[in-house]
C-alpha cells in the first residue's frame, strides 16, 4: 500500500491524498460505508460501486468470524470474491464488538474471551489469531486487535487498558510481519491509538504506534459517550504525533458535522454506520440539514428527495412517496435512505477533497457545518 500525500490546506490541517492498494486506488478523504457481515444493509454491490460511489468499505472479524465463519470464507477465496466487491475491504479488528459485550467477555493477557451473540459458544481473540482471522478475509487493510475503553473512564483503568493495548499491538505487529497474504494481494496492518479523554495518554499511544512504520494509523475509543469538542480535542493531540506521510483513520465517526470537523484536523478515511442505521428510521441527511421523513410536512411535497444528488434515487422519487413508504412501513423506503444517505455522505467527502485542492477548504466547511447541523 502507497499513501501520497497530494495538497494540504494553508488555514488547517486538512489534506488531500491517494492511497494506492492491490484492489485499487482510494482518493482521500473517504468515507467508508459499513458492511459488518460482508454486505451493507439493504444495498448492492452494484449500488454501491456504480451509484453512492464508494471506493472501499468494511467488514467486520468479529461478524465474519462467527458467520459464515473462515472456513466458508476461505473456501470462498477470500471476502473478495465471497461477496462480490471488487475494491479495497478493510477489516475491523473486532475489538469495538467485543468491548460492546461488556457482560459477556473477559480480558486478560493472552486476549479476550467472549461468548457469541448468536448462540452463546466460548471464543477467545488474541492479538495473533485476529491477524490470522484477517488474513483469511482478506481483507486489504487490517486492523489491530484493541481494547476500546469507555468514554467515560477513569484515568487508572484507561492507564491498565492503554498498556494492555500497547503489549496486544506489539505482539500483533511481530506476527502480521510474520506471516503472508493467503490470496496474492498485499495486507497492511494499522495500529489502533487509545488513550481515552486523557491527551498525556493519547500522545503516548501515538508515539509507541507510530514506532512501527506501519502502513496507516487508527484512531479508536472515539465517538462513545465523550462530547463531540472533547473528541476534535483528541483527534489534534494525536496528529500532531501521527506522521503525515501516512493515512490517519478516525474510527465509528460520525455525523456529517463530525466528518468535516475531523477533516479538518488532518483524518483521512473515516467510517461509520450512521448512514444507514439512521437511514432505515426515517433520517435523511441533505446538504441544508437533516429531514424526518415520517414527519407529516412531507406528505404532500413532491419535489425530489434531493434535485441536485448525485445518486438516482435522488432524482426519481420525491419526498412524499418516500414518507408514504416509512409510514408504510415498506422496505423500499429503507434501501432508498440507505442509497441516498451513503451517497450524500461519499458526496461530502468528494466536496471536501474538491475545496481543499482549490484551498478554500476551512471557509467552506465552517458554512456547510452549520447548515448540516439544521432540523428541517
Amino acid at each position: 500500500m502507497k499513501f501520497t500525500l497530494q495538497h494540504t490546506c494553508k488555514d488547517c490541517n486538512a489534506r488531500a491524498g491517494l492511497i494506492d492498494t492491490d484492489h485499487g486506488p482510494i482518493e482521500t478523504p473517504i468515507f467508508m460505508p459499513v458492511g459488518t457481515v460482508g454486505s451493507v444493509k439493504g444495498v448492492h454491490m452494484h449500488e454501491l460501486r456504480d451509484d453512492i460511489k464508494a471506493q472501499i468499505i468494511l467488514g467486520n472479524t468479529y461478524h465474519l468470524y462467527l458467520r459464515p465463519g473462515m472456513n466458508i470464507i476461505e473456501q470462498a477465496g477470500g471476502l473478495h470474491r465471497f461477496n462480490g466487491w471488487e475494491k479495497p475491504i478493510l477489516t475491523d479488528s473486532g475489538g469495538f464488538q467485543v468491548f460492546s459485550l461488556s457482560g459477556i467477555r473477559k480480558l486478560k493477557e493472552e486476549g479476550v474471551t467472549f461468548r457469541s451473540h448468536i448462540d452463546g459458544s466460548k471464543h477467545l481473540f488474541t492479538p495473533e489469531n485476529v491477524v490470522d482471522i484477517q488474513r483469511t478475509i482478506g481483507s486489504d487493510i487490517m486492523m489491530a486487535l484493541d481494547e476500546c475503553a469507555p468514554g467515560t473512564s477513569d484515568r487508572a483503568y484507561t492507564r491498565r487498558s492503554l498498556d494492555l493495548t500497547k503489549r496486544w499491538l506489539e505482539r500483533g505487529w511481530k506476527h502480521y510481519k510474520s506471516t503472508q497474504p493467503r490470496y496474492g494481494h498485499y495486507q497492511s496492518y494499522f495500529p489502533i491509538v487509545q488513550g481515552c479523554t486523557y491527551p498525556d495518554l493519547r500522545r503516548e499511544a501515538a508515539l509507541h504506534a507510530a514506532e512501527l512504520g506501519a502502513d496507516g494509523y487508527a484512531i479508536g475509543g472515539l465517538a462513545v459517550g465523550e462530547p463531540a469538542e472533547v473528541m476534535y480535542d483528541m483527534i489534534d493531540v494525536v496528529n500532531e504525533v501521527l506522521p503525515t506521510d501516512r493515512p490517519r483513520y478516525l474510527m465509528g465517526v460520525g455525523t456529517p458535522a463530525n466528518i468535516l470537523e475531523a477533516i479538518d484536523r488532518g483524518v483521512d478515511m473515516m467510517d461509520c454506520v450512521m448512514p444507514t442505521r439512521n437511514g432505515r428510521n426515517g433520517m435523511i441527511f441533505t446538504p441544508e440539514g437533516t429531514m424526518n421523513m415520517r414527519n407529516l410536512k412531507w406528505a404532500d411535497d413532491f419535489s425530489p428527495l434531493w434535485a441536485d444528488g448525485p445518486s438516482i434515487v435522488d432524482r426519481v422519487y420525491t419526498k412524499a412517496y418516500v414518507r408514504h413508504l416509512f409510514v408504510a412501513n415498506e422496505l423500499l423506503a429503507m434501501q432508498i435512505a440507505s442509497i441516498h444517505n451513503l451517497a450524500f455522505y461519499l458526496w461530502l467527502v468528494g466536496e471536501a477533497r474538491k475545496h481543499i485542492i482549490a484551498g478554500d477548504f476551512h471557509t467552506w466547511k465552517t458554512e456547510m457545518v452549520e447548515k448540516l447541523s439544521r432540523r428541517l
